[in-house]
């Protein structure tokens, strides 16, 4: 996957992940995860795209391991949300479908950052 794409769908991510926290009901528990979860997600495409600005391969994999964290964090509150909101589970299942696949795309990506600097 080009660099550009990526970037493109991590920050649909963040985009999505906004949208959806904006329909939460006005609790306490919604809305103190709902902060947590658009930081982490929009964290997402703000470190990648900085790891696109790498000075070095060390430098990128370092940046991606930021990356790594961030998205399995937003992958930990959706499935918060999951658990405290079942009624949005169809609309949580496709965030946290989007959150793995791009986690596997980064794991990936370190993997065969790693291999080039063997």
């Amino acid at each position: 996957m080009s660099p550009e794409i990526l970037k493109k769908r991590t920050k649909q991510f963040a985009i999505d992940v906004a949208m959806f926290c904006e329909s939460l009901p006005p609790r306490i528990s919604a809305l103190a995860y709902s902060k947590q979860l658009i930081r982490s997600s929009s964290s997402v495409g703000a470190n990648y795209r900085a790891a696109c600005r790498a000075k070095s391969m060390k430098d990128f994999i370092y940046k991606l391991k930021i990356v790594e964290e961030e998205v399995d964090e937003s992958a930990f509150f959706l499935e918060l949300l999951i658990e405290i909101f079942p009624e949005y589970k169809s609309e949580l299942e496709k965030l946290i479908k989007e959150a793995n696949e791009l986690l596997a795309i980064v794991v990936a990506s370190i993997n065969t950052a790693r291999q080039k600097i063997k």
